[in-house]
C-alpha cells in the first residue's frame, strides 16, 4: 500500500511538471512573437524618420540649387549691357536657366504642398483625439513627435495595482480612441505597456514587469477588437517593462507617472510617398 502511495505522488510531481514546461513554452513563444511585433514596429518607426530626415535634406538641396541659378542669373542680366548686343545664344543661355530657374521652383513648391499635407493630416488626427476624448484629465495625454500621434494614457486610469483587467472607466476612454482609429483604417497603432522599476514578485500568470507590460498591452487590445470592435490589423502588441521611463523613479509620485500605457499612432509612409508623387505628377501651371 505504501508503495502505491509513493508511485502516486511521484506520477503527480511528474505530470506538474510536464504542465508546468508547456505553460512555459508558451509563454516563451508569445513572448517571442510579441517581441517580433515590436522589432517590425521599430523599423518602420526608423525607416519613416530617415525616410522623412532625406526628403527635407533634398528640399534644402534644391532649395541650394535655386538659390545658385537666380544668382547665375542676375549675373548674367548685370553683365548683358543693352540687350540689343546680345548674341541668339546668349539669349537661349538665359531663356533655358531661367526655365531651369521655374522648374527648380515648382519641384520644391510641390515637396511643400506634399509636406503640408501630411502635417495636416496629422494635426486633424490630433485635434480629432483631443475633441473625442475630452482630453481635460491630466492622466491623458496626446502629442506630435516626428510626425507620429501618441496617446499616453496613466495606469491608474486602466489597471488596479499589479492587475492587467482593464477598468470599466479605461473602457470609456479606449471607446472615444477607438472611434478615432476606426476612422483611420489605413493607420497602425502600436499599444505599449509601460511599468515603473518596482520588481513584480510574480503570480501563477505573470513572472516580472515585462510580463505585467505585455499582458496589459494585450489587454487593451482585447477591448479595442473584441468589444470596440478595432480592426486587429491594425494594432500592434508592445511590452516596454521599466526601461523607457518618463522621469525617474525615486519617488511614489514619479513612479505613477511611469505606469502608463501609450499608444502610437503610425501613418502608413507609403501614403506619404504617393502623396508626393501625385504632386510631382500635377502639370504645371501656365
Amino acid at each position: 500500500m505504501k508503495k502505491i502511495i509513493v508511485s502516486l505522488a511521484v506520477l503527480t510531481l511528474v505530470t506538474s511538471s510536464c504542465v508546468s514546461k508547456k505553460k512555459f513554452a508558451s509563454l516563451e513563444a508569445k513572448n517571442k512573437e510579441i517581441q517580433d511585433l515590436l522589432n517590425t514596429s521599430t523599423v518602420k518607426l526608423n525607416l519613416c524618420n530617415e525616410e522623412k530626415s532625406g526628403l527635407n535634406a533634398s528640399l534644402a538641396s534644391l532649395k541650394d540649387q535655386l538659390e545658385n541659378l537666380k544668382k547665375n542669373n542676375s549675373d548674367l542680366i548685370n553683365n548683358m549691357g543693352n540687350m540689343t548686343t546680345l548674341s541668339t545664344q546668349g539669349a537661349q543661355n538665359i531663356e533655358k536657366a531661367l526655365e531651369t530657374i521655374k522648374e527648380k521652383d515648382l519641384k520644391i513648391t510641390r515637396m511643400q504642398d506634399a509636406l503640408t499635407k501630411k502635417d495636416s493630416v496629422t494635426l486633424a488626427l490630433v485635434t480629432s483625439l483631443k475633441s473625442s476624448v475630452g482630453i481635460s484629465d491630466p492622466d491623458i495625454e496626446v502629442n506630435v513627435e516626428k510626425g507620429v500621434v501618441f496617446i499616453s494614457i496613466a495606469d491608474k486610469l486602466l489597471f488596479k495595482s499589479g492587475s492587467y483587467v482593464v477598468s470599466e472607466r479605461a473602457k470609456e476612454v479606449l471607446a472615444k480612441v477607438a472611434k478615432v482609429v476606426n476612422d483611420k483604417p489605413t493607420f497602425e497603432c502600436m499599444v505599449e505597456g509601460h511599468t515603473d522599476n518596482v520588481p513584480f514578485t510574480g503570480n501563477a500568470y505573470l513572472t516580472d514587469n515585462w510580463d505585467l507590460s505585455v499582458k496589459r498591452s494585450t489587454a487593451i487590445i482585447r477591448v479595442l477588437t473584441k468589444e470596440l470592435k478595432v480592426n486587429p490589423a491594425q494594432l500592434i502588441a508592445a511590452g516596454r517593462s521599466e526601461f523607457i521611463p518618463l522621469v525617474e523613479n525615486n519617488s511614489a509620485e514619479n513612479r505613477a507617472k511611469n505606469r502608463r500605457t501609450r499608444i502610437v499612432v503610425l501613418p502608413k509612409i507609403d501614403e506619404f510617398y504617393d502623396m508626393i508623387e501625385k504632386e510631382m505628377k500635377k502639370p504645371a501651371k501656365q
